[in-house]
C-alpha cells in the first residue's frame, strides 16, 4: 500500500483503492482542513466529506466524477468553508446530523441521526454520531468488502493522540469519551483506520491503549 495519508495544503491529494471505494484526501486551506472524495467503484459515484475551503481545489479533484453528496462532519466554520461553492458547481445535496445542519451555510438537503446509513452509489456508511466537540458531530464508517477492514471518517472527534477539542467542559469532554468508547472503540477493530477532519491518519489500534489516559487527563 503506497496510501499514507500524509498531506500538506498546496500539494497533491494522496489517493488509495479499495475493494468497494477509492478514497481521495486533500488537504485545504489555512486551518489545513482534510477533504475527502469517496468514489463508489462500481458506479462511478462521488460523495465528498467536508468541503472545507478552497472550493476550486476540491471541484478539480471532483473532476468529471459525479458527485451525489457532501457530508459535512460538524457545523464548525472551517469545515463547510467551499459548502455553498461546491454545492452550485456539481448540484450534490448536503448531509450534516440534524443538530448542527442549521449552522450551516446551505439548506441541508438530509439531516441524519446515529445509525443512519449514507450510500454513495452501491457503498454504504454508517453514521456515527459523536456528541461533545460539536452537539451534532458525526463519523461516518465504511466496511470494506474486500476485506473486512473498516474506514472511519471522524471530523474533529478524534485525532492521531487524543479526542477533539472540547473546550475544557468536562460535561462535553465526558460526553465525546463515552461516545468514542461505546461507539467507536467498542464496536469497530484495531484494524480500523482512522481519517481524521486535520493531519495525519491513524488506526484504533494505535489510540487504543491509550485510552485510559485520554481520560484521566481530561482532554
Amino acid at each position: 500500500m503506497t496510501y499514507t495519508g500524509d498531506v500538506t495544503v498546496g500539494g497533491p491529494a494522496d489517493t488509495r483503492e479499495l475493494g468497494g471505494l477509492t478514497i481521495s484526501k486533500l488537504a485545504v486551506g489555512p486551518m489545513d482542513n482534510n477533504a475527502y472524495l469517496l468514489v463508489d467503484r462500481s458506479t462511478g459515484e462521488g460523495l465528498l466529506v467536508d468541503a472545507a475551503n478552497e472550493a476550486d481545489r476540491l471541484t478539480e479533484l471532483v473532476g468529471d466524477t459525479p458527485l451525489a453528496t457532501i457530508v459535512t462532519t460538524h457545523r464548525h466554520w472551517d469545515h463547510w468553508q467551499a459548502l455553498p461553492e461546491v454545492v452550485e458547481h456539481t448540484g450534490a445535496r448536503t448531509v450534516a446530523h440534524e443538530l448542527d445542519a442549521p449552522e450551516l451555510p446551505v439548506p441541508v438537503t438530509e439531516t441524519v441521526r446515529h445509525g443512519d446509513t449514507v450510500s454513495v452509489g452501491a457503498s454504504g456508511l454508517t453514521v456515527v454520531h459523536l456528541r461533545g466537540h460539536t452537539p451534532g458531530s458525526i463519523a461516518l464508517a465504511y466496511t470494506d468488502p474486500q476485506d473486512g477492514v473498516v474506514h472511519l471518517f471522524t471530523g474533529d472527534s478524534l485525532f492521531p493522540g487524543g479526542p477533539g477539542n472540547t473546550e475544557k467542559d468536562p460535561q462535553r469532554f465526558g460526553s465525546l469519551m463515552d461516545d468514542l468508547e461505546a461507539r467507536v472503540f467498542g464496536v469497530y477493530g484495531d484494524s480500523t483506520w482512522v481519517y481524521p477532519g486535520h493531519g495525519k491518519d491513524t488506526s484504533l489500534g494505535t489510540e487504543r491503549p491509550s485510552v485510559p489516559e485520554w481520560r484521566s487527563r481530561g482532554w
